[in-house]
């Protein structure tokens, strides 16, 4: 079955996963809406694993390992709207302006190794 698929870098992913992270920041839009997998990239933010208390070593990458519904876009033009939602985002330093994807019924599923992409893509890991 082909369905659509986000990469994200760790420790991101597993907060999406999790249900902790419900925005995701981006340079870009969407007009995309409904459920989509996380994958996770093949990159990690130690210093942000550090940051938030989260053990690297314990982290997938390179594989699918969850999914999520995208069910609207914020538009953040200003440093202080972002700094209020960053319990939302755990993103504060993020530039603006930048689009929030407002993410809901957030679900970790078995890993499914893959390699990643840019933006969102469909691949067939069923």
């Amino acid at each position: 079955m082909e369905v659509v698929i986000l990469s994200l870098m760790q420790p991101w992913a597993e907060l999406v996963v999790s249900g902790k992270k419900t925005i995701e920041l981006r340079k870009w839009n969407t007009k995309f809406r409904g459920v989509f997998y996380v994958h996770a990239s093949m990159k990690t933010d130690i210093k942000k694993c550090k940051e938030l208390g989260i053990n690297p070593k314990v982290l997938a990458n390179g594989a699918v390992i969850g999914k999520c519904e995208l069910v609207s876009v914020k538009e953040y033009n200003t440093r202080k709207d972002l700094f209020n939602d960053a319990k939302l985002h755990f993103a504060p330093e993020y530039r603006v302006p930048c689009h929030g994807f407002l993410l809901k019924n957030a679900e970790r599923i078995e890993n499914i190794p893959i390699k990643g992409q840019l933006g969102f893509f469909k691949r067939n890991i069923f």
